[in-house]
């Protein structure tokens, strides 16, 4: 009775995706964009398992790449002409979104429109991890086994909400910031055109006595 909550519970919050979709060929790709992008979020030091499908198919080349989109720009893996299954890990070095961009080169001298067919299953954090090897390893029970999932997810939200916590922090100082600079900025504006106004109405109060308008 106790396992059936669990189980749903991490259904609802469980952290992967899997996407089949077709991507064209294209003879030269921009190095910088990429065909298909598939983002998911990921905390810092998450494990991220990526697993790829691509049916063999003649005179293309497809080429994967695993990234984020934090400020440094990391980029984690960068593998060359996947074909059958293959199955690439990662950790995650900061808290950021992670992408999986896949290319599709032709290699061949067709001006036919070909493309090539993609399965591709992203498993982040406690759903990346292999909890059968560790329950036969560890002797665990059924239920033991659930609450180490449970445990894992239960972490990664609170990572997750620390993460949220931060980013919010930082775009409060940079919105005050900005708002302090606004308001110096305003008030050197309101000094310069009072300045500004002084010095005209000595300006003419000058040029008016000058040809005997005002004594």
């Amino acid at each position: 009775m106790m396992i059936r909550p669990i189980l749903l519970l991490l259904s609802v919050i469980s952290a992967a995706c899997a996407v089949k979709f077709d991507i064209v060929a294209d003879r030269y790709p921009k190095p910088s964009e990429c065909k298909k992008v598939i983002w998911n979020f990921a905390a810092a030091h998450s494990l991220v398992i990526v697993t790829a499908n691509v049916p063999y198919e003649s005179g293309q080349r497809v080429d994967i790449e695993i990234l984020d989109g934090s400020e440094r720009g990391n980029v984690y893996l960068n593998k060359k002409d996947i074909k059958g299954e293959t199955r690439l890990a990662i950790t995650t070095h900061e808290s950021a979104d992670v992408g999986v961009c896949i290319r599709n080169f032709l290699e061949n001298d067709t001006h036919e429109k070909v493309s090539r067919s993609v399965d591709l299953d992203v498993d982040i954090g406690a759903d990346a991890i292999d909890y059968n090897a560790i329950a036969n390893q560890e002797s665990l029970s059924i239920l033991e086994v659930e609450m180490r999932k449970l445990e894992a997810v239960v972490k990664e939200i609170v990572e997750e909400m620390g993460y949220l916590q931060r980013r919010e922090m930082r775009m409060r100082d940079t919105n005050e910031s900005t708002n302090s600079r606004v308001k110096n900025f305003s008030i050197l504006i309101t000094i310069g055109i009072i300045g500004l106004g002084i010095w005209q109405l000595v300006h003419l109060r000058s040029f008016f006595k000058r040809k005997y308008l005002i004594d």
